[in-house]
């Protein structure tokens, strides 16, 4: 029987929340990996003596997930299973003093930015040699790159600034170095991930600098796609149209949360743009990339949304008919301005007001979709799963945008490949199809 004092330490991380937390745990787990660690991501075995959890903090719904992934490890602990819990991240870093007093037995807690203590904790070092490294705990054909942490903008109802600090760019050099160390592994997709894509560079080169960096990241050898995520409205840097366009690798998509269509609620909100003048952006963005699909998130029931606003919403909605659509319900979060309101739309109401876009947007999406049929779409294969080959179009975003099927038993499909598809059948949210020479 193994005791305690003669077990080989191996190192299990596991990541909740955000692509942003996973390409954090990405650099621990290479910075672990070059300190000669047995490590492992999310293992299912159990078999880990140290476990560390990168924690979310960002919502109500997240917070309790952390929370309890937490306390499933202490009680490993506990048990003599696990030896040593430690937790990092959003969570850890946002209510680190309340959680050391509630959850004792947790061996150590981290903030956002204290990977070096974290390591040394662990009794590793940190090599300055790996930056720009990454192992991947996604499936190596696509990555996400984070071009920057923290955030400078002032909106109400965010924490995110309280949990990842003011926005700092990382070096272009930097990123390109990354960037030609993941195409040597077999990326094929960069991901370009920020809490705000458009404020890149302020910080460094003293103008949004972002265009340039596409440009910079589209003449990478072994790059077909570029991805864009998170792009802030105001303020929107409309030069990055002009590289989306005149760049054939970087994909014709956007993500960018807009939270309401109503202007009286952007401006409880403090997201500086008014609703007309956001849809004179979707307009000019929709000119300027013919094709490009557009996918947004709103907020329904920020506190003093009346059934007017959600009704000017909803018609926003309608009429912007957007590629891809989520909604969050609001979180009344501590520290923020809107926290200073109160919370007084009803939690059913906000549910029912939740649905009722997304219902919308079911529509609207079976629509797009059926305009798809008959055509043919370059797709780029993830994974086999239920008798099918699964894979994107360049419009759609890992685990949250639409997927492209095509039945395993009519052909063998490398994962990580490219394929062209012919359009066969759409439902809502999938399409499926058969690959053409």
């Amino acid at each position: 029987m193994k005791t305690k004092g003669l077990r080989q330490n191996k190192i299990n991380i596991v990541t909740l929340g955000c692509s942003k937390n996973l390409v954090d745990s990405e650099v621990l787990f290479t910075q672990l990996k070059g300190n000669g660690y047995d490590v492992t991501h999310e293992s299912k075995r159990d078999d880990a003596n140290i476990v560390v959890i990168n924690t979310c903090g960002f919502i109500d719904n997240a917070k309790e997930e952390s929370v309890n992934t937490i306390l499933r490890y202490v009680d490993a602990k506990d048990a003599g299973v696990v030896d040593k819990v430690y937790v990092t991240g959003c969570l850890s870093h946002r209510y680190k003093d309340e959680l050391e007093v509630e959850i004792p037995t947790v061996d150590a807690w981290f903030g956002t930015n204290e990977l070096p203590r974290l390591l040394k904790t662990l009794k590793a070092d940190y090599k300055k040699e790996l930056v720009g490294e990454r192992l991947l705990t996604t499936p190596a054909h696509f990555a996400y790159l984070k071009i920057a942490e923290g955030c400078d903008r002032p909106c109400s109802f965010c924490a995110i600034p309280l949990m990842r600090g003011s926005h700092v760019s990382r070096p272009m050099d930097e990123l390109l170095t990354e960037a030609q160390s993941l195409t040597r592994r077999g990326t094929k997709e960069l991901i370009l991930i920020a809490q705000d894509l458009t404020y890149y560079g302020l910080d460094l080169y003293r103008k949004r600098n972002l265009a340039e960096l596409m440009n910079q990241l589209a003449d990478v050898e072994g790059i077909d796609w570029i991805r864009l995520q998170y792009a802030y409205p105001s303020g929107f840097p409309m030069d990055v149209l002009d590289v989306m366009r005149e760049r054939p690798n970087i994909c014709n998509y956007l993500d960018m949360p807009l939270q309401t269509g109503s202007t009286e609620q952007l401006k409880l909100m403090r997201r500086g743009i008014t609703r007309e003048k956001t849809e004179v952006l979707i307009e000019t963005i929709r000119e300027k990339v013919p094709g490009i699909a557009l996918r947004t998130t709103l907020i329904a029931g920020h506190p003093g949304e009346t059934d007017a606003m959600f009704e000017e919403t909803y018609d926003f909605v309608e009429r912007m008919r957007f590629d891809r659509l989520g909604v969050f319900t609001y979180s009344h979060e501590e520290n923020t301005h809107s926290y200073s309101f109160e919370d007084n739309v009803p939690a059913e109401v906000k549910q029912e007001r939740t649905d009722a876009i997304m219902e919308l947007q079911q529509g609207i999406s079976y629509e797009l979709n059926q305009g798809k049929v008959g055509k043919t779409y370059k797709v780029l294969f993830d994974r086999k799963e239920g008798g099918y080959f699964i894979g994107r179009t360049e419009f759609d975003s890992p685990e949250v945008d639409n997927e492209v099927l095509v039945p395993a038993s009519q052909q063998l499909i490398q994962l990580g490949s490219f394929a062209n598809v012919r359009i066969t059948e759409a439902h809502e949210f999938d399409l499926y199809g058969e690959v053409v020479s």
